[in-house]
């Protein structure tokens, strides 16, 4: 008999992707095996966060299954001329010469970027962003003589090595963590030219509110902020290795921006996105005293105003919002849990939220959920049983974030990702007024969030 996909010739269980908070393990709460995608994916991939450098050209090598959704990216991007690639064959396996292949097709490609600028004018890319994949690890290729004759061959062009390696996803550095730190290898700055007075905050995919705390104390201090999503030409690029300071705020970044700290050795600060009071206290008096600036009763007096306006806005959300349940989602924010707490000590009814796993920067407050919230359910995006568990509520439900809308259905939805830019206090106010907003206005989760990269036409 034929049967619909997804439908299920025995109940679903939902007991490996459904657990209370007081039931559940750290780090990884839900039994690990086979993988569910959603159709949600508004979060930046690879061919996304790697875009952001100016005058570059992505170089994919891999075969065509891997391929179909990187191709993908770059088109809904409307960046097609900035996006190569090479397929691998099965013949390429058999026969041994994935390095080869490779080289060759990495360098037919730049002949005819070649030929393109001397036809249109459209100039040759100065760097590379060459990805190799899981193949090249099973095949154990050479990488480093891949690299070394491209080198050879292009010297103008500056190669950086990129991974597209899901294999590796839980062993060291991520895919993603890797990329981070390939993007600013090419960073040599003129020992000249370094200035004291710049920080260069790196890292993310989303440049900071203008409104942020950060940028605000930065202003005060008479610092000049340069970020990656500011550049518009290589020039402009290799300007933020001038900066005396590196700062970083997403995690996935920290990886990549030490390093790049520790190789120029200039200082390095990580002021990780935060929902606790205490923290981002403890983050702004550590920027404060990093740039040595005088008035630390300045400082004070500035952070009690901004939490005061922090409470006002949470306290006029929670007014309008009431006890309507809220569902959270990891992929709004790095720090789900942290928002969570956040939230129910103000009052606001959180049933949910989205994850499958807690990171080291979550386990305080994971193990305080734990105690104070037992009741708090956790729910896996990724495990089997949610592909078929039904994505409809009864009443009216916050979501925030775009798979928190998805697997429940909710029109209304903060539709963001990855921390969005905010920051500090005033990314805790802006939180508050976007549940607002979105417990107001109804979205249609179709038009928004089933799509690859969020804005879907450009998100750069």
């Amino acid at each position: 008999m034929l049967r619909k996909v997804g439908e299920s010739a025995w109940p679903i269980s939902e007991k490996d992707a459904v657990v209370s908070i007081k039931d559940a393990s750290y780090p990884i709460p839900f039994p690990q095996g086979l993988e569910f995608n959603s159709p949600a994916h508004g979060c930046w991939n690879i061919v996304h966060t790697g875009m952001l450098i100016p005058e570059a050209h992505q170089i994919y090598v891999c075969a065509d299954n891997c391929m179909r959704g990187v191709v993908l990216t770059a088109a809904e991007m409307c960046e097609e001329d900035r996006f190569s690639f090479v397929i691998v064959e099965e013949q390429n396996l058999l026969s041994g010469n994935l390095e080869d292949v490779t080289i060759e097709g990495t360098a037919d490609i730049l002949r005819k970027l070649k030929e393109r600028e001397e036809k249109t004018g459209q100039k040759m890319p100065k760097a590379v962003l060459l990805f190799t994949v899981c193949l090249h690890h099973f095949l154990g290729c050479d990488l480093e003589r891949i690299y070394r004759e491209l080198e050879q061959r292009f010297p103008e062009i500056r190669f950086l090595r990129c991974y597209m390696d899901p294999i590796m996803q839980k062993h060291g550095p991520t895919p993603d963590q890797k990329l981070r730190k390939a993007m600013y290898e090419p960073l040599n700055p003129d020992r000249n030219k370094m200035d004291t007075k710049q920080i260069s905050i790196l890292g993310s995919d989303f440049a900071l509110d203008l409104s942020c705390d950060l940028k605000e104390l930065l202003a005060i201090a008479g610092y000049k902020v340069r970020e990656l999503q500011d550049c518009s030409t290589w020039e402009e690029y290799e300007e933020l290795g001038n900066a005396g300071t590196f700062l970083c705020c997403y995690p996935s970044g920290k990886y990549g921006i030490e390093t790049l700290a520790e190789r120029l050795r200039r200082a390095f600060l990580y002021l990780p996105l935060s929902f606790d009071y205490e923290e981002i206290r403890n983050e702004e008096e550590t920027l404060w005293n990093s740039l040595g600036v005088e008035g630390k009763q300045i400082l004070s007096e500035w952070m009690e105003k901004k939490i005061t306006l922090c409470e006002e806005a949470l306290n006029h959300a929670k007014q309008i919002i009431g006890n309507a349940p809220i569902t959270i989602d990891y992929t709004f924010h790095p720090r789900p849990l942290g928002l969570a707490r956040l939230l129910l000590i103000h009052g606001f009814n959180v049933k949910t939220v989205f994850l499958d796993s807690i990171s080291p920067e979550e386990k305080e407050v994971f193990f305080w959920l734990k105690e104070n919230y037992p009741k708090l359910k956790l729910i896996s995006t990724v495990r089997p049983e949610m592909r078929v568990r039904p994505r409809q509520h009864s009443g009216k439900i916050l979501a925030v974030g775009q798979k928190a809308a998805w697997f429940t259905g909710s029109r209304n939805f903060v539709n963001m990702v990855q921390g969005g830019g905010l920051w500090g206090f005033d990314g805790i106010r802006r939180t508050a007024q976007l549940m607002l907003e979105a417990f107001n206005e109804e979205k249609a989760p179709e038009d928004l969030i089933v799509r690859k990269g969020w804005g879907c036409e450009s998100c750069i």
